[in-house]
Order: C-alpha cells, then structure tokens, then sequence
C-alpha cells in the first residue's frame, strides 16, 4: 500500500500602516486573488494599513508576494515565512475594520505613519544581548501567548488584550529615561505601542523590526525562551525544537508538568477563554475542560 506523505505548505505573516483609500475595493482585489491562488487564512484591513497571515504551498505564496508588492503602496513590505505540516485556517477571512489592531485609543493618538519606535534589527538586538548593554524588553503581546514563550528577563505585563496598553505605564514609570524595546509576534502591535510609549513621554523606544518571530528564526532557542504563540490552528510555533538548547518554560494548567501543548477547550460552548496548556498525560485521562467548565460539571 502506498503511503501518502503531506507536503509541509508555507505560512506568510505580513503588515503594512499606509493609507488604505477605500478599504472596500482592496478587500475584494484581495479576495479574487487569494481565491485564484487558492489560500486560506486571515486578513484585516483598515484605512490605516493591512495586517494578513496565509497559507498555502510554496508556489503559491510566492505568486501572492509578487502580486501584493507589485503595488506600490506595499512594495516596502516585510514578509515573514514559516512552515506547517498542518491546515493552520479553515478557510479564507478578509474583514475591513476601524483598525489593523484594536487598540481603541484612538488612530490619531497612535498613528505609525507619524509616531513609533526606532526600528531594531534582530542581528542589532542579538549585539545587545551579547555586549551587555542596559535595555529593557517590554513584551506587548497577551499574558496567554506570554505563558509559552517569552525573551529572559523581559518585562511580561498582565494584558489580556491590546486595550489594556494604558496599564503598560505604571509598570515602566521608573524607566522614561532608560532604553525601551518593544517586541510582539510579527511587529504589527509594537509599531503602535512603541508610539504609545513614545506620546507618554518615554525618550529612547525601539520596537524589534519583524516581531520575534523573525528574531527565532535567525537565532532559534537564543535569548528567546520557549515557543511562540501565533493566532492559527499551530497555537505555537518554533525553530530547531529538537536541539538540547530547547527549553519547555510553561507547565500543564492541570498537573503543573512541563508542557507548551495549547488547547482549547474541548467544551465547544466555553464561554471563558479557551486557551490553555494541557499535557498528553492528562489529555489522555480526558482532562481537556478548563476549570470552569469542569466546575460546571464537565470533565
């Protein structure tokens, strides 16, 4: 019997602040050409940019990067690749919304196009790392995507999601005057945290040009501690995982082992949120519930 063998498809994660016109016309220039190369995945867009993560094979991810950049609007843009042996989107996903991420501070408060951060180069940051220099790492992604991955001694504060940024400053009140980097998963968040940071009076703000996950992939295991979180059917995602320099950094929400397997909740009515970290061990005692739902009576 023949064996079939799944090809490994390849994932773009991509952003672009720039004046969008009429959102509406590029949502449907997007989705004829999405449809015609036949991806899947998601993508946002706003009058203040676009913001799209794709799946597909390797030639058709090619074909949609030389599309997207022949436009002069996005010909700058900055791609990030990984690959999936797995359908990380169910289907294809174009909205047009007030924002790229919603911050709901206003786009006039936080406008990239005329305030953000200095961008920091991964090779740069890696320099720092390695000649001692002092800087703080101000991770501005969701305390859930910071529970399996995060840089060393980086300061994790508690967002549930990217309006909670206000709750940023006391936490940094002491450091207006000292060197500020920004990180999130593809860049997108921090060229708008960085600018926020930069209107509050902070006076030297980086944000790390292509998120962390364009820092792992150059330097895997490096600084980086864990894996990183990504909004697709992965949940996580890393480089070279089989390398002894792999650290495990979170623990299974039910029994406290290491693991980094998120989940959601196998209660498809969950009305909390869903994401959690469980080990194969208790999966497979059919410990998939978060714990409000096993209070509830399931599980």
């Amino acid at each position: 019997m023949l064996k079939l063998i799944r090809m490994k498809s390849q994932i773009i994660l991509y952003y672009n602040y720039t004046d969008i016109e009429n959102p509406e016309l590029l949502k449907q220039q997007q989705e004829e050409l999405c449809r015609s190369l036949n991806l899947k995945g998601r993508i946002i867009i706003a009058k203040e940019g676009i913001n799209g993560t794709l799946q597909g094979d390797l030639a058709q991810t090619s074909q949609y990067v030389r599309a997207f950049a022949s436009d002069e609007r996005f010909a700058k843009t900055h791609f990030k690749y990984s690959d999936s042996d797995i359908d990380a989107f169910p289907k294809l996903s174009i909205k047009v919304r007030p924002e790229i991420v919603s911050g709901h501070l206003g786009p006039a408060d936080i406008n990239p196009t005329k305030v953000t951060g200095k961008y920091l180069q991964p090779e740069e940051l890696h320099e720092w790392f390695k000649s001692g220099k002092e800087f703080y790492i101000v991770d501005m992604r969701n305390s859930y995507e910071h529970e399996v991955g995060f840089f060393k001694d980086a300061i994790l504060p508690p967002l549930h999601n990217f309006r909670d940024l206000p709750n940023v400053l006391p936490l940094l009140e002491d450091k207006k005057q000292k060197t500020i980097l920004t990180v999130c998963t593809g860049g997108v968040r921090c060229e708008k945290a960085s600018g926020y940071l930069v209107n509050n009076g902070f006076n030297d703000v980086y944000q790390l040009y292509g998120g962390i996950v364009s820092y792992m992939e150059k330097y895997p295991n490096q600084d980086f501690l864990g894996k990183l979180y990504v909004f697709d059917g992965r949940f996580t995602m890393g480089f070279n995982l089989d390398s002894p320099e792999h650290q495990v950094v979170s623990n299974c929400s039910s029994c406290g082992k290491k693991s980094d397997n998120y989940i959601d909740c196998y209660n498809i009515h969950c009305k909390g949120h869903r994401h959690m970290i469980r080990c194969q061990d208790c999966l497979a005692e059919g410990k998939g519930y978060c714990k409000d739902c096993e209070a509830n009576g399931l599980g």
